[in-house]
This record gives structure tokens, sequence and C-alpha cells, in this order.
């Protein structure tokens, strides 16, 4: 029983493609011919194939390569279309915001515009997919777990670029495009508004995002230990527990302080990772509308203490005595 040990797929299924359940009347065919992938097979199912896009997805696609496009060829433009320069500077290079003057306007497409329509493109073909997702979703008998689950990733997407910038007044408040210019606002906005850390729904997002990659690696670690007695099996094990279910119950009272069942494990991760981004695009949104530090809010909320000072702030000026701003320091980016 040794290969249930390994975290590959051992045994993979190989018979007539799988079709899929018959779709409702008025829907697209499925497309492409299926194939098995012995290699894709080890990390998930074999086949792949045939693929259902409908309108929805189709649209969805075109718009997200329509984004995709804009956001690197001005990226290329950046480097002035060299090749290599483009592939050295990728992870560094960007497509900004429109700058604070033009507020909420539309600028001119070099100073702010082509960001303008890619996010556009980009929103677009996010949202057009959740409705796919949905509908494929109602219209195979599933439940739409799935689809508020990426609502919920949407949420935090749309906080960042859309509904925070337009509750600030200006697109400039809004993430760039880029991987690390994106980390890098990300720093510069907490310095800008006393440390996220101190914001009560950043530590929220931070204990569902850590609580969530906890009970997922758990759960994945606990239906493969019992995997030998049945345990992928896990509706059978819902509906008629038997004793796979019996023992992964047991070793989690021992281990994790509480029951889990086969179903309820499904609940308590869904809705850890759901919160995390929930929770994050909260904390985001207050920020710089509602509360303009998080230091100084959680000074007063007593939610950090007030730290008395080691030494004579005369013998250490740039020493943050109770009370300061550090956002006003010297040294620290406006």
């Amino acid at each position: 029983m040794a290969e249930f040990q390994s975290i590959f797929t051992h045994v993979q299924v190989r018979h007539a493609p799988e079709m899929g359940v018959p779709l409702p009347a008025g829907n697209e065919p499925r497309l492409g011919k299926p194939t098995f992938s012995y290699l894709m097979g080890k990390i998930g199912n074999a086949q792949i194939g045939p693929v259902y896009l409908g309108w929805t997805g189709l649209v969805s696609l075109i718009f997200g390569l329509t984004a995709f496009n804009i956001i690197g060829l001005n990226m290329w433009a950046s480097v002035d279309w060299s090749p290599i320069e483009f592939v050295r500077q990728l992870f560094w290079l960007a497509l900004e915001p429109p700058a604070a003057e033009y507020g909420l306007g539309i600028p001119p497409m070099a100073e702010g515009g082509w960001w303008l329509l890619a996010g556009f493109f980009l929103t677009a073909s996010i949202i057009l997919w959740w409705i796919r997702t949905y509908n494929r979703a109602i219209q195979l008998g599933m439940g739409t777990h799935i689809a508020w689950a990426f609502a919920a990733a949407i949420w935090l997407y749309l906080v960042l670029g859309f509904i925070r910038p337009l509750a600030m007044g200006s697109w400039s408040e809004a993430v760039p495009f880029g991987i690390f210019p994106h980390l890098d606002w990300t720093a510069a906005f907490s310095i800008r508004y006393g440390n996220l850390f101190y914001n009560p729904f950043h530590a929220l997002s931070i204990v569902f995002l850590y609580g969530s990659t906890l009970l997922f690696a758990m759960h994945g670690a606990t239906i493969l230990a019992v995997a030998r007695v049945g345990g992928d099996r896990e509706v059978e094990q819902m509906m008629d527990r038997g004793t796979a279910a019996e023992r992964a119950m047991l070793v989690w009272r021992w281990t994790m302080g509480f029951n889990a069942t086969m179903e309820s494990i499904h609940r308590w991760a869904w809705w850890f990772a759901v919160l995390t981004v929930i929770t994050g695009g909260i904390g985001i949104l207050l920020t710089g509308t509602v509360v303009d530090n998080w230091y100084l809010w959680a000074q007063k909320h007593a939610f950090l203490p007030a730290y008395e000072p080691f030494f004579s702030p005369d013998a250490f000026p740039a020493f943050v005595t109770p009370g300061t701003d550090p956002a006003v320091l010297q040294g620290v980016a406006q």
C-alpha cells in the first residue's frame, strides 16, 4: 500500500473519453477531440478536453487577451521596443495609472489612457468569466459555491482598481499593472497610511490567509492518508460514514482540537479562503477614505500600546515618541 504515500497520482484511468453530462437545449457544443496526457494525469485528470466556451467564455478570452496585449505592448514600448531589454526588465516594467492631476477624467493615451483601456477590457473579461462560471454551475446542476468564491476575489480586485479610486476621486490611487511595480505600490501604500499592520481588517485577512493554507493542507493530507481505506470517496463517507471518516476525524480530534467531518472541512476551508479577500478588500477600502493613518488610529483605539521611548528623544531625534506619526519623519516617502 506504499503507493498511497506519494503526493502524485498513481492510478490513471484509461477508457473511452468522458464527454460530460448532456448540455441543456440552446447550448453550443463542446469543442475539441479529447486526448490523454500521462504527465497531466500525475497531478490531475489525465483527460484533456473537450472544452466548452459559449459566448461568455469566448468574449471573455478576447477581452482578456486584448488587455494582456495593451499592457505588454506598453511595457515593450517603454524600453524602446528592444526585445532583450523587455525580457531583462520584465519584472520591473509597468503600465501606470493616470497622474493625480487628471482625477477621474480621461487622460491622453500616453499619460494613463492605456491603463484605463486595459483596465476596462480586463475587468470586462473577469466579469464575463464570472457569468460563465455561474451559468455553467446552474446548467450542470451544481451548487454555485465556485462562482461566489470567485466573486470574493473580484471584490478585492475592484476595490484596488475601481471602487477605492472612485471614492478617493482619482485614478492615480489605483494599482499599476506590473509585477514589482505592484509590490512597490503596496509598500508605499502601507507607509503612506501609517502601516497596514495596524489595520484590523488587514490582520483578519492574514489570519484567514494563513488559516486557509493550514486547513487546505491538513485536509489534503488527511484524505491522502486515508485513501488506502477509501477516504478519497468523500461523498460516500459523508452519507455513510466508514472507517476512513472515523480515522480522519479521530486524528483531527487528537491533533487539531476539534472534530471536522468529511463535509464540514470543505465549508471551513471555503469560508477561510473567501474571507481572506473580503476582509482584505474592506481594509483597503477604509484606508484613505475613513482612516488616514492606521498607526494613530491603533493608538487611539488601544489596538497598539503607546510605548515609552528607551532613550531621550533629544539624543535620538528620529526616534518615534508616543503619538508620533511615522509618515512625517525625515526620510519617509511622502
